[in-house]
């Protein structure tokens, strides 16, 4: 047991190589992989490689000759092959007879070749398919050594003509052993420099890529802390430039939530304590007072205990639509009756008027509940700026396929560089808490996330000085024509009069 916890702990010391770490391990062994590479093909390789080079130079000499000895060409022909390839040329007939050499096959392998060696090479090549390359063909002559020094190469070639001839060719293999230790001297100094330059631009590298990276890793732990202050540096490679901008981006619309957070929880603890002691205080009335129970104060402590219950149920509904807790009950229902219904609620508020202006009777499908909730916080949120006239216009107008309700105040209006931020969770314009006297200050938030659900169109125009027009739009399902009251028919001699019969 004592090991195994041992091991645990060990292993949750380990740390995954940082960056830096991981581009030094990177440039190692790219530099490793080609040094092995050069030394592979330059030293191990390089016989190998000369001798096939050499091998493919013999075979294309040996094309050239015989399209040479087909258009009959000259003594100087042969030479010029010679001089530019170092490669000699025996020419013989099918017998033996007629052997030929270029300059430079005197005194080489070449010449020790007589009529009788050609005769029958010419048989061996011909029986072995016309061709034959180095160590199929024996000189008596020759030394082991001087054979792994020289390729051989033997053709056997019919003219057009019908003439048949043997073509031998031989091309000394220089040997490279000064070369390869030639290339090893510089191959080993060549090495070094490799290594000691992957060390100093991975170093140069990886400080640039995880200096910022560091930086802004500390920088994240003390925004993790709550300091939306915090500023990440940009600079670096783009994509970590990219990364501090959109960090700093994030920090500071944290911090600008955290402010919002803090004025709604003043604010709602101010909204909450309104009520209770109002509560507390007419209680202690009709409590210690003989005859304050009276039906007024019962009903004012109702009304407030109201007010607390709806504050704290707007609080619910804004923490479900935020969580994405809270679904959709979608059913048909007569979008203008409950625009009225809604508006029969504010009664009792007899300074205020709100004229509500329709043409149609609309029918949509939605959440009643949802949508009653939506115009009751857009009325609540026009009562609290209503402006000294104290009227909330609400209109209906219908297009083809979509109902536009806007509810209008005239009261101070707002700001066109706040207009944008007026949907944000805890936003208030005024940034001072004023109390509302219907609703509590958090409609638009509830507004905002049940449109979102229905997938509808919303939005806010405003002038300063003159008010604000709160709008939401929806899918009409059907729309019925409104049924005028027909004029009162008069009496048929009082019309008869109005005539002048």
């Amino acid at each position: 047991m004592g090991e195994q916890t041992v091991k645990k702990h060990k292993f949750k010391k380990w740390r995954k190589p940082g960056i830096r770490m991981q581009v030094m391990l990177g440039f190692v062994l790219f530099t490793a992989i080609i040094v092995t590479l050069l030394w592979t093909f330059q030293i191990t390789l390089l016989n190998t490689f000369y001798k096939a080079i050499k091998v493919n130079e013999v075979r294309s000499v040996a094309n050239r000759v015989v399209a040479m000895l087909d258009e009959s060409a000259s003594a100087n022909d042969y030479f010029e092959v010679t001089r530019s390839t170092n490669i000699s040329i025996l020419i013989s007939n099918s017998d033996g007879s007629n052997v030929s050499f270029s300059p430079a096959a005197r005194g080489g392998v070449l010449e020790r070749f007589d009529y009788l060696d050609c005769k029958q090479l010419f048989t061996e090549v011909k029986a072995a398919g016309g061709s034959v390359m180095d160590d199929n063909i024996t000189d008596p002559t020759s030394t082991i050594e001087r054979q792994d020094r020289t390729i051989i190469y033997a053709q056997t070639v019919t003219l057009s003509s019908g003439n048949e001839y043997l073509v031998l060719l031989s091309c000394d293999v220089i040997p490279v052993d000064s070369t390869v230790e030639t290339l090893k001297i510089q191959l080993w100094c060549l090495t070094g420099v490799m290594i000691l330059l992957s060390f100093g631009l991975a170093l140069f590298i990886s400080s640039r890529l995880s200096k910022p990276l560091e930086q802004m890793n500390e920088s994240a732990k003390q925004l993790g802390e709550g300091k939306y202050d915090i500023r990440f540096p940009e600079q670096g490679v783009r994509e970590v430039t990219e990364l501090a901008a959109t960090l700093n981006y994030a920090a500071a619309e944290l911090s600008k939530v955290e402010d919002l957070r803090r004025e709604l929880i003043a604010n709602v603890s101010h909204d909450l304590r309104t009520p209770l002691t109002m509560i507390s205080g007419y209680a202690e009335v009709m409590r210690d007072i003989p005859g304050e129970n009276t039906p007024e104060n019962v009903q004012i402590v109702i009304d407030e205990a109201n007010r607390l219950t709806g504050i704290v149920n707007d609080l619910l509904d804004l923490s479900k639509l935020q969580a994405g807790a809270l679904t959709l009950t979608v059913s048909e229902f007569n979008l203008t009756e409950d625009i009225r219904n809604t508006l029969h609620r504010y009664d009792k508020l007899a300074d205020f008027s709100f004229p509500f202006t329709y043409d149609r009777t609309v029918y949509v499908c939605a959440d009643q509940l949802k949508i009653s909730q939506v115009l009751y916080n857009l009325v609540n949120n026009a009562i609290n700026y209503s402006g000294g006239n104290k009227t909330v216009y609400i209109d209906q107008t219908v297009t083809e396929s979509t109902v536009r309700v806007s509810i209008r105040d005239t009261g101070e209006g707002i700001p066109a560089d706040k207009l944008q931020y007026i949907w944000d969770r805890y936003y208030k314009v005024d940034k001072e808490h004023k109390r509302a006297q219907v609703g509590t200050g958090l409609g638009l938030s509830i507004v905002k996330k049940i449109l979102d659900l229905h997938g509808g169109r919303y939005g806010v125009a405003s002038v300063e000085g003159k008010g604000s027009t709160f709008w939401f739009e929806l899918p009409v399902l059907r729309t019925e024509s409104l049924i005028l009251p027909e004029p009162p028919t008069l009496p048929k001699q009082k019309a008869d009069v109005e005539r002048g019969e």
